[in-house]
């Protein structure tokens, strides 16, 4: 191996055990939310959800949009939903209305704003309850979700809490990339800093989010993060701010049904929002290629690209911490373990949807999600 391939193993060795040993443990799945069966069908609950309204935003959601609404009817059958449909050109706001949601016709988003944005302002209007769920269109809630989230919120004076959804992972791209996901967003988000009051850190997870509504107003959401394509951590960040509690965690019980059949469904997903997490910046993405390459595959190479006895070891020390921090993740999809082994080729394609994400940025494309394009910003 030569000098720069060496010094690149030992630090991406190096970084796996920070990652491993670091106090918050970013890699642990500890922050779980699931139904209590004693609250479901309880008194309690029911009076709570009339303190409640769901608000829906949804763009051409026809294939999911029923079953969404079926996970919340099996809630309760008393709830407020409210889907604000996003000019859509299929039938989904038929669909929600023979399920008994009230549909607002949404208009189009005002200059600088993102749609899904948009659409919940419009629907917030319609919000007076102590609480507002915001759920995204093709998440399913399973029975007592509902009431689980309002207890944990009420139990410990939460504003803001939200569930990362379960995404799927039964086709072969879903299982080599979601769960992977999941485990890169911990790591930017360390749920365990994110929950600490005293901690700076907030994410929220925008495919199912409880909170409180005189929060949302208190922070004049959404107007204030109109334009942020990561809004659901925007929005948690602001909310801290402001002086409320927020918690984010896992949860088996919000399962999200919409497919990924391709791998490009998943690359333009995560190419969506990969340049803005690192700020539009040339600087951090270059360093962000330097540390996933001596990760993903300087470190763990060194085992086999390398006969000298120190780096053989320098690769195993990798490779165990890779498969200590990566394997919780797995259990929780119900994934077979030796999917840690693809760890290599999964860095090196979500290292290729970040330079795909900047690539399009430098190219005056800021985004493109449903069928929107959200322009790079002339000041930026």
């Amino acid at each position: 191996m030569s000098t720069v391939a060496i010094y690149l193993a030992l630090a991406g060795t190096f970084f796996w055990w920070v990652i491993l040993l670091a106090p918050w443990q970013a890699w642990r799945t500890r922050e779980l939310l699931e139904p209590n069966e004693r609250l479901v069908g309880a008194d309690t609950a029911a009076r709570a959800f009339s303190e409640v309204t769901i608000l829906i935003p949804a763009r051409n959601e026809a294939q999911v949009i029923a079953q969404t609404l079926d996970g919340l009817l099996a809630q309760s059958h008393d709830l407020r939903i409210i889907v604000i449909d996003d000019q859509s050109d299929d039938n989904t706001a038929a669909l929600a209305s023979q399920k008994g949601a009230q549909v607002i016709s949404g208009t189009s988003p005002p200059k600088g704003w993102s749609g899904k944005l948009w659409a919940l302002q419009q629907g917030l209007r319609e919000a007076h309850t102590r609480y507002t769920l915001l759920l995204d269109a093709d998440i399913t809630l399973a029975p007592g979700t509902l009431a689980a989230l309002l207890d944990k919120a009420q139990q410990e004076n939460l504003s803001l809490i939200s569930l990362m959804a379960k995404l799927s992972t039964e086709r072969f791209f879903e299982r080599l990339l979601i769960p992977a996901f999941i485990f890169f967003f911990k790591l930017l988000y360390p749920f365990k800093l994110a929950n600490d009051p005293a901690s700076r850190m907030a994410a929220a997870a925008g495919g199912c989010m409880l909170v409180e509504t005189r929060a949302l107003r208190a922070i004049n959401a959404f107007a204030s993060i109109h334009d942020a394509l990561i809004d659901d951590c925007t929005l948690a960040k602001k909310i801290k701010l402001a002086g409320f509690k927020t918690w984010i965690g896992l949860s088996h019980a919000a399962q999200s049904h919409r497919g990924y059949n391709r791998l490009g469904e998943i690359w333009n997903m995560v190419a969506r929002t990969a340049y803005t997490q690192l700020h539009y910046s040339l600087p951090l993405l270059l360093l962000c290629s330097m540390i996933m390459t001596s990760m993903f595959w300087f470190a763990p190479m060194s085992v086999i690209l390398s006969s000298d006895t120190l780096f053989l070891v320098t690769g195993i020390l990798a490779w165990l911490a890779m498969s200590v921090v990566y394997i919780p993740t797995l259990r929780f999809y119900r994934c077979s373990l030796l999917w840690v082994l693809t760890l290599p080729v999964i860095g090196t394609l979500y290292l290729m949807m970040t330079w795909t994400s900047a690539i399009r940025y430098w190219q005056g494309q800021r985004a493109q999600w449903k069928d929107r394009n959200y322009e790079t910003p002339n000041n930026v």
